[in-house]
């Protein structure tokens, strides 16, 4: 029986020590027992918009679309991550020969990729930034 007694004790002070581990930081228990913040990577360098919408410009624009007079704005750190927002347009043609005339695209680069693209909007920022050809 006694035997029993410490085995349950043992195991209730196992699960009440446990639980101590996941404290957060903003917890009132002592510093040793809290988990520690997590640090936030250093946000990377601005990258080259222009290289990389040259080096990747069948991710941006539709081989199909025959993009010329390409042109790029500064990038803008994403609100939300790590990564880099630029706006590009180029004259672009339809997949039926006739003129689309500028179309304007925000692409989403982090680690020196383009990871995404959307087609920008008339509440984009892109309205108002200052392009310069690629």
């Amino acid at each position: 029986m006694l035997r029993i007694v410490a085995h349950v004790s043992l195991l209730a002070g196992a699960l009440a020590l446990g639980a101590c581990g996941f404290a957060d930081s903003r917890a009132p228990v002592p510093d040793f027992m809290r988990l520690k913040e997590a640090e936030q990577p250093p946000p990377e360098p601005p990258p080259d918009v222009k290289r990389v919408v040259r080096e990747q410009i069948d991710v941006v624009f539709l081989n199909t679309s025959y993009p010329r007079e390409v042109q790029v704005a500064l990038p803008h750190h994403e609100v939300r991550g790590a990564g880099w927002t630029a706006c590009v347009r180029a004259q672009l043609t339809s997949a039926t020969g006739s003129a689309l005339g500028i179309q304007t695209y925000i692409v989403t680069i982090n680690g020196g990729k383009v990871i995404d693209r959307r087609r920008a909007e008339a509440d984009d920022f892109c309205g108002s930034e200052t392009y310069e050809p690629i």
